[in-house]
């Protein structure tokens, strides 16, 4: 599949990643490369040493990891060789929104892909079986920044289906499909 007008279209495009917090609070962002697109959606790689940064923390990367951004409502990480075996981490999301930098040409080699993190998280580790992550904090934002019902059950609905996924080892969480992105970034 080939990228979409309104997305990168160069392997070694710069992509900010600008995950937020409901409805658009500053979250995490760090920088990556896009590695091109399949049928689930578009890569970007971020190689040992990236800086990914949010308010009041921030952590230099020393292992090798790849985002996928779908037309669905999560983003997903695969990390390689992560100290604590964190392999798979699936952020619940609204649809991530791609844009060309500020001069408004979609030809610029400048991207940014953000979306709005909806705390629920599918979270896998080495030897561990995949799970739902921030239950208690997803119901309790849910409340407190008023979270619309719509949000609120395709949300849900989506965790559900990640981790369904996730737990019969579907592309793009068949270990093959990530690896095949992270062999292209190294």
């Amino acid at each position: 599949m080939t990228a979409a007008a309104d997305r990168p279209s160069t392997p070694g495009d710069l992509v900010r990643v600008r995950a937020m917090k409901w409805p658009e609070q500053p979250h995490w962002e760090f920088d990556g490369r896009w590695l091109g697109s399949d049928e689930h959606g578009d890569w970007v790689g971020f190689p040992a040493g990236t800086r990914f940064a949010r308010p009041g923390h921030a952590f230099t990367a020393t292992w090798d990891s790849v985002s996928l951004f779908p037309r669905a409502g999560w983003a997903a990480g695969f990390n390689a060789g992560h100290p604590r075996g964190l392999g798979i981490y699936v952020d619940v999301a609204t649809v991530p929104q791609w844009r060309a930098d500020a001069s408004g040409s979609t030809h610029s080699s400048v991207w940014t892909v953000s979306y709005v993190d909806l705390d629920l998280d599918v979270v896998e580790r080495a030897g561990a079986p995949a799970f739902i992550d921030d239950e208690d904090e997803f119901a309790e934002h849910a409340v407190e920044f008023g979270y619309p019902p719509g949000v609120v059950v395709r949300a849900r609905a989506d965790a559900d289906a990640v981790l369904a996924a996730v737990r019969r080892r579907e592309a793009p969480f068949d270990g093959a499909t990530a690896a095949g992105w992270l062999d292209r970034l190294a």
